[in-house]
C-alpha cells in the first residue's frame, strides 16, 4: 500500500519507556524500577485534583463540556488574558500540531533550534514543510535571525527552557528578536517548563499576557504535564492573539480533550501552592546533581526544568550507559539520538536519586 510521501522521512517519535515495559523486557518488579526519563513531576498532582476527578467519575459515559468554559476561565485568571484568546489541546503538542496545519504547507520554512523538542521537525514533515536547523547548540538567537533573513520561514520556534537541554533565553532577548521578524511569520514559543523558570531566574521568565499584547504573531505554549503532574491527562494549551486562536479551532476536532482531563487542570491551577512546593523541592535536589558531575568530572548543563542533562566524556558512551542503568531498572533518556554523548534524568524524589547516583557512579 502507498502512503504520503512526506512520510518517508519521518522518523518516528520515541517516548520514554515506560514501567510496564521494562517489567516485561527485563523481568524486574515494578517496585524495583524508578522512571526518571519523561520529566513528570515525581510528586504527582495535587490532592485536590484527585478529589475532583473523583467527584465526577460518574460522568465518563457523558461528552465533555466541548466550550471547555471552566478551564479557560481558570487559564484566563491566571495569566490575564482574554479566553477568547486561548486554545486547548491533548498535550501542547496537539497545538503544535494545529499551528503547522494552519501557518505551514510544502512550500514553507521552519525555523527551529539544532537540538531541541522533536516534534517540531515531525510535525513539519506531516505538512511537507523544509526544517531549517541552526547550529549552536543553545539558542543563539543572533544566528536566529541571521538564518531568518536568509531563507524567511513561515514559522519559528523558540523552546524555552529548552527541551532536551534545559537551558534557557533571557526573556528581554526573546522580545528584542520577535520585535524584529515579520508579522506573517508565527513565532511559537514554547514554555512546556516556564513555571521552573519562573522559581528560579525572574530574568528569563516570560509572560504570555505581555507577549500577546506586544507582538500579534506569537502563539505561547504550556502544558499540565510537567510542573501541575497531569501527564497522563495530557492537558496543553496555546495563547495567542484572537485571530491566531480563531485559526487553531478551524483545525481542533471536537471533544479532544476528555471530561475527567478537564476537571483535573482546573482543579489543578486552584492549588498553586502544592506546585510551588514541587518545584522548591525539585531545585533543592538539583543541588545534588550538580554536586555528583563535578565529583565525576563530567559537563552538566545549567538548567531551568525538573531535568538534567549530564553529558558523558569522551570515553563513555551514552546509549551504553542508559542500557545499563536501564538493565537495572533505571530509566533515563538516552540523547545519543540528538547527536549528544549525554543523559537527560529527570529530578526524582530523594530516594530516587539517591539510586541513580547509586547505579551510575561505577559506569562513569
Amino acid at each position: 500500500m502507498k502512503f504520503n510521501s512526506e512520510l518517508d522521512n519521518i522518523r518516528t517519535y520515541e517516548a520514554g519507556k515506560p514501567i510496564e515495559l521494562v517489567v516485561r523486557e527485563f523481568g524486574i518488579e515494578p517496585e524495583d524500577i524508578v522512571k526518571l526519563a519523561s520529566n513528570e513531576n515525581p510528586y504527582g498532582c495535587s490532592p485536590k485534583v484527585q478529589e475532583a476527578v473523583s467527584a465526577i467519575v460518574d460522568k465518563m459515559a457523558l461528552y465533555p463540556d466541548d466550550s471547555m468554559y471552566k478551564l479557560k476561565e481558570g487559564l484566563s485568571r491566571r495569566f490575564g488574558v482574554n479566553k477568547h484568546e486561548v486554545i486547548i489541546g491533548s498535550g501542547s503538542d496537539q497545538v503544535i500540531e494545529f499551528a503547522f496545519h494552519a501557518k505551514a504547507d510544502s512550500n514553507s520554512k521552519v525555523l527551529i533550534n539544532s537540538i531541541t523538542f522533536a516534534m517540531y521537525e515531525i510535525y513539519a514533515r506531516h505538512v511537507g514543510a523544509e526544517v531549517i536547523r541552526t547550529q549552536s547548540r543553545e539558542h543563539d538567537l543572533d544566528e536566529f535571525y541571521a538564518l531568518y533573513l536568509e531563507h524567511k520561514p513561515s514559522m519559528i520556534f523558540l523552546c524555552t527552557p529548552n527541551n532536551p537541554t534545559g537551558e534557557s533565553i533571557d526573556a528581554e532577548s526573546v522580545k528584542s528578536f520577535i520585535a524584529k521578524i515579520d508579522k506573517e511569520t508565527l513565532v511559537v514559543v514554547d514554555g512546556a517548563y516556564m513555571e521552573y523558570t519562573h522559581y528560579k531566574d525572574s530574568d528569563k521568565a516570560l509572560m504570555p499576557h505581555e507577549l500577546i499584547a506586544a507582538y500579534e504573531n506569537v502563539l505561547y505554549l504550556g502544558t499540565f504535564s510537567k510542573a501541575y503532574g497531569l501527564g497522563g491527562m495530557r492537558v496543553g494549551y496555546g495563547i495567542a492573539s484572537r485571530d491566531i486562536i480563531t485559526a487553531l479551532y478551524k483545525l481542533r476536532p471536537p471533544f479532544n480533550i476528555t471530561t475527567l482531563s478537564l476537571e483535573a487542570a482546573s482543579a489543578a491551577l486552584e492549588d498553586e501552592a502544592f506546585v510551588q512546593d514541587s518545584i522548591a523541592k525539585n531545585f533543592e535536589e538539583m543541588e545534588r546533581y550538580k554536586e555528583f558531575a563535578a565529583s565525576a568530572g563530567i559537563n552538566i548543563i545549567e538548567s531551568y526544568t525538573n531535568f538534567v542533562t549530564l553529558c558523558l566524556k569522551n570515553d563513555q558512551n551514552s546509549s551504553n550507559v542508559a542500557l545499563t542503568l536501564l538493565r537495572q531498572g533505571m530509566i533515563v533518556r538516552d540523547l545519543s539520538g540528538y547527536g549528544l554523548n549525554a543523559l537527560r534524568v529527570t529530578i526524582g524524589k530523594p530516594s530516587e536519586n539517591d539510586r541513580f547516583f547509586e547505579l551510575i557512579r561505577p559506569l562513569i
